[in-house]
């Protein structure tokens, strides 16, 4: 069992540590320690308190030559003890608002974008989940016709959302049918939130049920849409420019989690209950191919309801002090672009 930092030497030995090798991502040895930080010991004093760091959790020697290099749990006492109140540098908050000063295209476009943008300030992966839909309510559905055997589904929220998808039909339907059906459906869903018509479509359907008779196809296709969930990836590839995630295995099954995205959606999706910023490190991550990274996310709002939530993705050896406030800027930043425009936004599968 781990223990807890016994007095201020060994904090700051272990902050030198850490301060260190997210410099260099070189393991960290006690003389370099000792003339660095001027802690006033000797290497032989610091090399002994490391030890005890080591025997406490915080650090590991990933050989026996080696220097030491922090743990999670080491990384974790310093987001939340030695991080207060970190802030971004001024040209950078005054470059990331020129990005949102005047939005561009639909709310699409913008969730992309803030993904890029984030890869590009971070260096790293930026992340972002589209809106969770499941507590808006309906207002309508619409059915357009478009050819033979395709139809435009829309759903209009209560929020003033669109949400579209294109679907399929395997037997000709009418301009007329689907304005019936639509009308049908606004009739019975309408006003209810996305979680209770999931409930009410998934259980076992009246087989007397005319909307299910006549256009059950069609029907279960345009209530998978509030299932769909869009997790937009900007600069997955900025991980080959980290070496501690060069390891061939690590770096394929980083990329394959990337590209699955189902294990990354859930993550997050439980990351978007926990309002404003969220960092979590190595093992603390459920999805485990993502465990010698560390993720930092923020829940972003419209109308003070969250919608969902962003982040980067990088190695555990990340500077947070510039990835916390990056991130909680952006956030804030989207939640503002999000209350002035009403834009469509798509969810396509």
């Amino acid at each position: 069992m781990t223990e807890a930092i016994p007095d201020e030497r060994h904090r700051q030995v272990l902050t030198a540590v850490i301060v260190e090798y997210l410099e260099t991502a070189d393991a960290v040895g006690s003389r370099a320690v000792a003339r660095q930080y001027g802690l006033g010991v000797s290497p032989a004093t610091i090399r002994n308190v490391m030890a005890d760091l080591e025997a406490m959790g915080y650090l590991s020697q990933p050989h026996t030559s080696a220097g030491r290099v922090p743990t999670d749990k080491a990384f974790r006492l310093y987001v939340d003890s030695d991080l207060r109140d970190p802030q971004l540098p001024e040209n950078e908050v005054s470059r990331l608002r020129q990005h949102y000063a005047r939005p561009q295209g639909g709310i699409e476009q913008l969730m992309e974008q803030t993904s890029l943008h984030l890869s590009a300030f971070s260096r790293m992966t930026g992340v972002l989940l589209a809106p969770p839909l499941k507590q808006t309510r309906l207002t309508r559905i619409n059915l357009v016709l478009l050819s033979d055997d395709r139809v435009l589904a829309v759903m209009v929220t209560d929020g003033g959302w669109v949400t579209t998808r294109t679907l399929t039909v395997e037997s000709p339907v009418t301009g007329d049918d689907l304005r019936e059906l639509s009308r049908q459906l606004t009739r019975r869903f309408g006003g209810k939130t996305f979680r209770e018509i999931l409930d009410q479509v998934s259980a076992p359907p009246d087989p007397l049920d005319p909307l299910r008779t006549r256009a059950g196809a069609i029907v279960d296709q345009v209530f998978s849409l509030l299932r769909d969930r869009r997790l937009y990836i900007g600069g997955a590839m900025n991980i080959l420019e980290h070496r501690e995630l060069w390891d061939l295995e690590t770096m394929r099954s980083l990329l394959r989690a990337f590209e699955e995205k189902a294990r990354l959606i859930d993550l997050l999706s439980t990351l978007a209950s926990e309002h404003g910023v969220q960092v979590t490190i190595g093992r603390e991550n459920p999805v485990e191919e993502m465990q010698e990274c560390s993720l930092v996310t923020s829940t972003y709002t419209y109308h003070d309801r969250v919608l969902g939530v962003l982040g980067v993705v990088g190695p555990k050896r990340m500077p947070y002090s510039k990835m916390i406030p990056l991130v909680d800027e952006t956030a804030r930043l989207v939640s503002q672009s999000l209350s002035r425009v009403r834009q469509e936004l798509y969810l396509p599968s």
